[in-house]
């Protein structure tokens, strides 16, 4: 009879161990996704600062005679290169702060892009052209992995909450990451606009 009852104790025990491997894997699989996710929201966010040298050093060489929106600008891209986070230690304060600096950057863009339609050089340097098609480009990359990332993060954190999965993400401290949030700056993208002429 001990023997019996040691029995299906162990195989209980076998079960929630097997059971609980596998949730463990599942929670791993789903942060790293989050990670991943995080890590190219941050090379688009990157790609955009690498272009703003470029797009300034253009809207100088039209004659334009801005120097307050330059300095924003180059101020705006010094701060967002300063605030940097780790993806695997996400929270909602340095998530913000991140935000916030992107957000500044964002604004400081559109107000040079606003400038560079005082000066119709502009719109005919197909270097100045190419420059602000690229920003188009990575801004909607902003947006679309910043969704994506929202997505996973969605997934994963109803994952680690979810009876009785939330005993092993206790257990391992698996924790909520933050969210992506629509603050004043989201909720005006930078408007880039060519100046191109409706047929």
């Amino acid at each position: 009879m001990k023997t019996k009852f040691l029995s299906i104790i162990f195989a209980v025990a076998t079960v929630f161990s097997l059971s609980s491997c596998g949730t463990y894997n599942e929670m791993v699989t789903q942060e790293e996704n989050v990670n991943a996710k995080f890590s190219e929201i941050d090379n688009q966010y990157q790609r955009r600062s690498d272009l703003v040298p470029n797009l300034v050093e253009a809207v100088k060489a039209a004659g334009a005679r801005e120097s307050k929106t330059f300095t924003q600008v180059i101020e705006a891209r010094a701060k967002a290169t300063q605030v940097t986070i780790d993806a695997s230690n996400l929270t909602e304060e340095n998530l913000a702060a991140y935000q916030k600096a992107q957000g500044e950057l964002g604004m400081a863009l559109s107000r040079l892009m606003a400038v560079s339609e005082s000066y119709p050089d502009l719109k005919t340097n197909q270097n100045f052209l190419n420059l602000q098609d690229e920003l188009t480009g990575t801004e909607n990359r902003i947006l679309v992995t910043r969704t994506e990332y929202n997505s996973a993060a969605q997934e994963y954190n109803t994952n680690i909450r979810l009876f009785p999965k939330n005993l092993i993400a206790m257990i391992f401290s698996f924790k909520a990451k933050p969210y992506f949030q629509a603050d004043e700056e989201a909720k005006h993208a930078p408007k880039v606009d060519f100046g191109y002429e409706e047929d």
